[in-house]
């Protein structure tokens, strides 16, 4: 098998749209090489603990309504060519994500990590649900069948926090500085949303060197 990991945030629109690329792309691969693992990585590390509201900051960051109109256009137009639904007027709040990262981590111990991710995904996205908050994360734990009590117990505590950041950071620390990024075995780095046919050819490229190394 081939490691995949994909540095992403959860609020990121672009790493959901990218792996609703990436997703067509195995469809047509049930034998996929992947083996894939998912890191964190906060846009806005800084953020409010409660997080804030979305259309503040959206105008804060783009400097004013019209501006993020702009910014958000090609969004909507790859967002759609993905068939990745994003309902924007349902997402209300801007989250600090960095519970959402930790549920990733847990959910990773479980083997359950990206089905937690696209839970994280369709919350936000789709349901406009404040993925911030430890209700709601956990009850995407329950929908994923882990122990909703425990991870509720765990937000309500330090747990991995430090873990999180560091591994942030370390991404950081390796040049990357915006998500999603894909690392295809541990040493080509793939940066932004790209479409399902450059995936269709790696993952044919991979298989052909594996058939050929067989």
């Amino acid at each position: 098998m081939v490691k995949l990991d994909i540095i992403s945030d959860p609020i990121c629109p672009w790493c959901y749209i990218g792996k609703a690329n990436l997703d067509k792309a195995l469809t047509q691969f049930p034998d996929h090489p992947f083996t894939i693992e998912w890191h964190p990585f906060q846009l806005n590390p800084d953020m409010p603990a409660e997080g804030m509201d979305r259309r503040a900051y959206l105008e804060g960051k783009f400097g004013g309504k019209e501006a993020a109109i702009k910014a958000y256009a090609p969004v909507v137009s790859s967002s759609e060519k993905a068939g990745a639904l994003i309902n924007f007027e349902a997402i209300k709040t801007t989250p600090n994500t960095i519970n959402a990262h930790r549920l990733i981590h847990w959910a990773g111990i479980e083997q359950r990590q990206t089905y937690v991710v696209d839970l994280l995904f369709k919350a936000y996205f789709v349901d406009g649900r404040d993925i911030g908050s430890a209700e709601v994360l956990a009850d995407i734990a329950d929908t994923a069948e882990m122990d909703a009590g425990m991870v509720t117990r765990l937000l309500d505590t330090d747990e991995d926090l430090t873990s999180i950041r560091e591994r942030d950071a370390h991404s950081r620390k390796m040049g990357i500085s915006s998500v999603p990024t894909f690392i295809v075995a541990q040493q080509h780095a793939v940066p932004g949303a790209q479409p399902p046919e450059m995936w269709v050819k790696v993952i044919s490229d991979i298989q052909e060197q594996i058939a050929a190394d067989a």
